[in-house]
């Protein structure tokens, strides 16, 4: 497999933040789009945990999607590949 250079872990680090940062940031906001009805609606505290299970539980399935699309999407640091497909060396 070879070594990796600096450029190439530092570009593989920021993406895993990025798709953690962003997964995060959708999963608050897909808990929020559930539960915040029914908070505001002022229902009865009884079924309020089935909303906040379903709440947590599409929360956490949105989160492991966006970070598996992000890393799913990434081809590594610029430079790392050739620019032609189906060349094997990036001076040839």
């Amino acid at each position: 497999m070879g070594t990796r250079t600096q450029a190439q872990r530092d570009a593989m680090t920021i993406e895993i933040g990025y798709a953690v940062l962003s997964a995060a940031v959708l999963a608050g906001v897909t808990f929020a789009a559930v539960t915040a009805p029914w908070y505001l609606l002022g229902a009865a505290p009884g079924p309020k945990w089935v909303v906040l299970v379903a709440g947590c539980a599409l929360a956490a399935a949105v989160f492991v999607l966006r970070v598996v699309h992000v890393l799913a999407g990434y081809r590594g640091a610029p430079g790392t590949q050739p620019s032609q497909p189906g060349r094997t060396r990036p001076d040839s």
